[in-house]
């Protein structure tokens, strides 16, 4: 992985910072964008931060084309930026709640894979990996927005490795499990953290697939759970 241009989005969330992390040990040249982020959170020579609002296309296209000409290239995509919000039924989920739902889980990808694509394909080993949702297999009820989005993600992936198998690029999607971060202990105090999925074991998963060892892997969603030792 040393020397590879690796760009994450998220990438100082509760998973991001495990997989930017993963990367910048590796020796990777990492790109971690997020709404707000400092170098310092990663205090390394191998790291940049990237500040981008994913909801703004101009930030998107700016912040891939700064990649490109300062490095000259883009070998890997993680797609990190998602969102989670859920409790209402169909006919009581606002119209707000669905649109930022896939705004953030849909929409950002989209954008971000579009402006991404045609560099990794230049790279002749690119790699795009995206953090799905294990919800994305099956409906939930009262999680319609969330689930939906994290399914279209899923597919987009897929048709994404479709599209450029000829330049041996590869595209796959994750679904993990709920994941032990801050954040959904908060939300979730009494649950058992024992069954998530913890944040290193899924940054381990996509150090894996971008890696050359992984080269036929493409157009997969892998789904990965805790709670197994």
């Amino acid at each position: 992985m040393k020397d590879k241009v690796v760009f994450i989005t998220g990438a100082n969330g509760g998973l991001g910072s495990s997989v930017t992390r993963a990367f910048l040990k590796q020796g990777a040249r990492v790109i971690g964008a997020s709404r707000r982020i400092k170098a310092a959170e990663f205090p390394q020579p191998n790291f940049e931060a990237m500040t981008i609002d994913f909801d703004k296309l101009d930030e998107i296209k700016s912040g891939v084309a700064r990649i490109v000409e300062r490095y000259g290239r883009l070998d890997v995509l993680v797609h990190v930026v998602g969102g989670f919000a859920g409790g209402p039924s169909i006919a009581e989920t606002s119209g707000e709640m669905w649109e930022q739902m896939q705004n953030i889980n849909l929409n950002a990808a989209f954008h971000v894979f579009r402006e991404c694509i045609p560099h990794l394909r230049k790279s002749l080993s690119g790699r795009l990996i995206a953090i799905g949702s294990l919800a994305a297999v099956q409906p939930h009820a009262n999680l319609g927005a969330y689930v939906v989005s994290k399914t279209a993600l899923a597919m987009l992936v897929q048709t994404v490795a479709l599209e450029n198998a000829d330049a041996a690029l590869t595209a796959n999607v994750i679904l993990p499990g709920t994941m032990d971060t801050p954040v959904n202990r908060k939300a979730m105090p009494d649950a058992d953290f024992s069954k998530w999925a913890k944040t290193d074991d899924v940054a381990e998963l996509v150090l894996s697939l971008a890696g050359e060892q992984a080269k036929h892997l493409t157009g997969l969603a892998i789904p990965i759970e805790g709670g197994r030792g």
